[in-house]
């Protein structure tokens, strides 16, 4: 089937299945354009925690939908891409840090929320890159593990000066972000507004005009008065970005920002996976329990 065709079928599905489409800002424009809402990680948990839909199919990475299944457990959650797994997420397991905490009992554990669920069930509280600020502050006086994400971890550390111990896990994508890579679009776009996510190594982000969540970046560049806005982000993030402010434009840092998993899903997978209800997410109820704890803590924080 051609692309109009899938659209018809999903749109057919999708209201005979009572489901709701989630997206990523990372995914393809077609599949962000297809999808009932768009956004970061902490917009989609909250969306998936509000909806009456029955069915959440969720186009991003497996613990995002673990994320939605654990906020809705009673809802049939479906992972188009069964195989869209995250590498930073996977540079912990449940071992390592039941370890970690068992020798260092003292330490709070701020979980990103880019992390497995059984990580998650063993953290006290989640936080995304958006709303990490606002987690934080609740936290700020007590001795602290950021897990996995060592560049986000490092620049909430040292914007906080916090004891914060960093796992040493990161963003394949972010990660191979260079002062090179800057200096190159700097000297190509001198009138350009430098914005930067946080998974960035912290070399990038002090070179940055705007340090951000996905969602941070889009509304600086919606609300700030630059014409030209080189993004240190996923790629995908672009398509969003001219949406909503049209008469900008946009350059992304460099060409290898591109997550694989993140581009698994497209029309085809949505459309087979609505069809026949597969790739469904289950978490062990265990588990669940336990993250669903971190979750709303960071939800109730986010709040306040």
């Amino acid at each position: 089937m051609n692309n109009a065709t899938l659209i018809k079928e999903i749109k057919h599905l999708k209201k005979d299945r009572k489901a709701i489409i989630l997206a990523h800002y990372y995914q393809p424009p077609e599949v962000q354009d297809i999808a009932d809402v768009v956004g970061d990680s902490y917009k989609l948990s909250v969306t998936a925690s509000q909806t009456d839909a029955k069915t959440i199919v969720f186009c991003g990475v497996h613990f995002m939908a673990e994320t939605a299944k654990i906020l809705s457990p009673e809802k049939t959650v479906l992972l188009p891409a069964a195989d869209a797994g995250c590498p930073m997420a996977d540079t912990i397991t449940h071992e390592q840090l039941k370890t970690y905490k068992q020798e260092n009992p003292e330490r709070k554990v701020i979980c990103y929320v880019n992390s497995t669920a059984s990580v998650k069930a063993l953290s006290d509280v989640c936080v995304t890159s958006s709303n990490f600020e606002r987690v934080i502050d609740h936290f700020k006086n007590d001795p602290l593990l950021y897990v996995p994400d060592k560049n986000l971890g490092s620049y909430v550390r040292r914007a906080y000066n916090l004891d914060m111990e960093v796992w040493p896990g990161f963003c394949c994508i972010h990660n191979n972000l260079t002062l090179k890579d800057v200096d190159a679009m700097r000297k190509a776009y001198p009138d350009a507004a430098l914005i930067v996510h946080p998974e960035a190594p912290l070399s990038v982000i002090d070179e940055a005009d705007y340090v951000g969540g996905t969602s941070g970046l889009i509304n600086f560049a919606k609300e700030s008065n630059h014409a030209h806005y080189i993004v240190g982000t996923e790629k995908g993030l672009l398509h969003q970005m001219k949406k909503e402010a049209p008469d900008k434009r946009f350059t992304v840092l460099s060409e290898d920002l591109k997550c694989r998993n993140m581009k698994k899903t497209d029309l085809q997978t949505v459309y087979e996976a609505l069809r026949d209800n597969t790739h469904e997410i289950e978490v062990e109820e265990s588990i669940m329990k336990d993250a669903k704890k971190a979750i709303d803590l960071m939800m109730e924080l986010s709040r306040q």
